[in-house]
C-alpha cells in the first residue's frame, strides 16, 4: 500500500453571499474531490489546538502526525531548516517578510498595504535582502535570503519573550498596535524602522513603483522560534517518503521529520504553480520506491490572504483536476494499491483574509476498500454531516496509516 497526503492550504472557508451562500469548496467544480468523498471516509478534523495560533505551521504539523502542543516552537525554525540554516542552542530564528507599508510618518503611523510586496520576484528580493544584511546585519544578527517575500533572520542569544504579529493578519490596518512586544522589542523595532530608510528609495523599488508595482519598502519580523526536535516519520509509521511543496515552512517540517524533499520546476506557492508537475513528481516517487508522499499546494491560502475569490475558486479547481484526478488516474492505470488523504490544513476565510481554527474537512480513500456514499461531496457542510470528527488533528495520520 502506498500512502499519499494532498493538502490544499487554506481551502476551507465560510459561506459567502456572492457565491449564493456557499463556500468556495461548495461552489467550485471538483469532481475529483467529490469522487473521493463518495468512495472514501469523510469527516472533520481539528488541526489547531486552542492554545496555539492558527497557522500553516501548527496545522501542517498536525496533518503530518505531530502534536503541535508537544513539538511546536515557532514557525521560522522550519523555514530555517529548508534554507539550510542550522540553528544552535540559544539561537532564535524569525520570519523576515519584505512588505509594503504606507508612507505616513512616524513609522508606527504606517499601514500594512501588502504583506508580500506584490509577490516580489526572487531576483529583486535577493538584491534587497543583501542591502538589509549590509546595513542591519551584525555579529548578533544574520539575515538569509529565502523565496520571494519570505526571508529569515537569526538572532544569536536572543531573548525568548516575544509577541509578534503575522503581517497577513493586519492587511490594510495600521501597524502601530502590532509592532513587536518583548524584552528585545526595541532592537527589532529599530531594525524595522531602519529597513524602511534603507529600502524605500532603493533603485529596485523605484523601478517597481514606475511599473505600478508595490515596493518592498520595509522588513516585518515575526514567527520566532527555537530549533525543534521531531520524532522521525519513519520511526513513527514505518514508512519512507518525501515532501513536495514550494513553501519553506512545509519543507522544513518534512526535513525535521526525516523526509526527503522533491523539488518541482515551476512550483511557486502561488496560483501559477506547477500543479501537474507536482502530481507527476508524486507518482514517479511512489513508483521508484517511496511509501509516503506529502503534497502541499499553497495557492488557495495566498488567494484568501489577498481577498481573491475568483482566483481561490480557480486554484481549488486546478488542484482537483491537475493534482487529485491526475494522481488517482495514474495510480489506477499503474495498478498501484493506494490510500489518499485529502485535507485542507486550516480554514482561511476570504471574508477575513487570515487563518482560523475551525475544524476542516478531510477524506480518506483506499483503493482496496471503496465506499458508496452517493450524496457526499468534499466540502465543509458534507464533512460535518458525515458524523466523523477527529478532535486532535495529529491523530488523523494514525487513522490514515495504521488502520489499513
Amino acid at each position: 500500500m502506498k500512502f499519499l497526503v494532498i493538502v490544499g492550504d487554506g481551502m476551507a472557508d465560510y459561506p459567502m453571499d456572492q457565491l449564493e451562500h456557499r463556500t468556495v469548496l461548495q461552489y467550485a467544480r471538483t469532481p475529483g474531490f467529490d469522487r473521493l468523498a463518495v468512495e472514501g471516509e469523510l469527516g472533520l478534523a481539528r488541526t489547531i489546538p486552542d492554545e496555539l495560533p492558527p497557522g500553516s505551521d501548527t496545522a501542517n504539523l498536525s496533518v503530518m502526525g505531530y502534536d503541535p502542543l508537544r513539538y511546536y516552537t515557532g514557525r521560522s525554525p522550519f523555514e530555517a531548516a529548508s534554507l539550510g540554516v542550522d540553528l544552535n542552542p540559544g539561537d532564535i530564528s524569525f520570519r523576515c517578510n519584505l512588505v509594503t507599508l504606507s508612507p505616513e510618518e512616524p513609522y508606527a503611523a504606517k499601514k500594512m498595504r501588502d504583506y508580500c510586496a506584490g509577490e516580489i520576484s526572487n531576483q529583486e528580493a535577493e538584491v534587497l535582502i543583501e542591502e538589509i544584511k549590509r546595513n542591519l546585519g551584525s555579529e548578533e544578527i544574520d539575515y538569509y535570503r529565502g523565496f520571494n517575500y519570505r526571508h529569515l533572520m537569526v538572532w544569536h542569544g536572543a531573548p525568548e519573550d516575544w509577541q509578534l504579529t503575522p503581517p497577513h493578519d493586519i492587511s490594510g490596518q495600521g501597524i502601530g498596535n502590532y509592532l513587536p512586544v518583548g524584552s528585545g522589542s526595541p532592537k527589532i523595532k529599530e531594525m524595522m524602522e531602519e529597513s524602511y530608510k534603507v529600502l524605500a528609495d532603493h533603485p529596485v523599488n523605484r523601478k517597481r513603483v514606475e511599473k505600478g508595482l508595490n515596493p518592498a519598502n520595509s522588513i516585518w519580523i515575526w514567527g520566532n522560534g527555537k530549533k525543534p526536535l521531531l520524532t522521525p516519520f519513519e520511526d513513527k509509521y514505518g514508512l519512507k517518503g518525501s515532501v513536495i511543496s514550494a513553501v519553506d515552512l512545509v519543507k522544513g517540517i518534512g526535513l525535521f521529520a526525516g523526509l526527503k524533499l522533491i523539488e518541482v520546476e515551476g512550483a511557486t506557492g502561488n496560483i501559477d504553480t506547477n500543479y501537474s508537475g507536482k502530481a507527476e513528481a508524486a507518482v514517479e516517487a511512489l513508483k521508484k520506491g517511496d511509501d509516503f508522499i506529502y503534497v502541499h499546494i499553497e495557492a488557495p491560502d495566498e488567494c484568501s490572504h489577498r481577498f481573491e475569490t475568483e482566483n481561490k475558486i480557480k486554484a481549488i479547481e486546478m488542484i482537483d483536476s491537475l493534482v487529485v484526478k491526475r494522481i488517482k488516474d495514474e495510480l489506477e492505470q499503474s495498478n498501484i494499491e493506494h490510500s489518499i488523504l485529502l485535507i485542507t490544513d486550516h480554514a482561511t476565510p476570504l471574508s477575513l483574509g487570515t487563518h482560523t481554527r475551525d475544524p476542516v474537512p478531510f477524506v480518506i480513500y483506499r483503493s482496496n476498500d471503496p465506499k458508496n456514499n452517493a450524496s457526499r461531496k468534499f466540502d465543509e457542510a458534507s464533512a460535518a454531516g458525515a458524523g466523523l470528527y477527529i478532535g486532535e488533528g495529529f491523530r488523523l495520520m494514525d487513522r490514515f496509516i495504521k488502520q489499513v
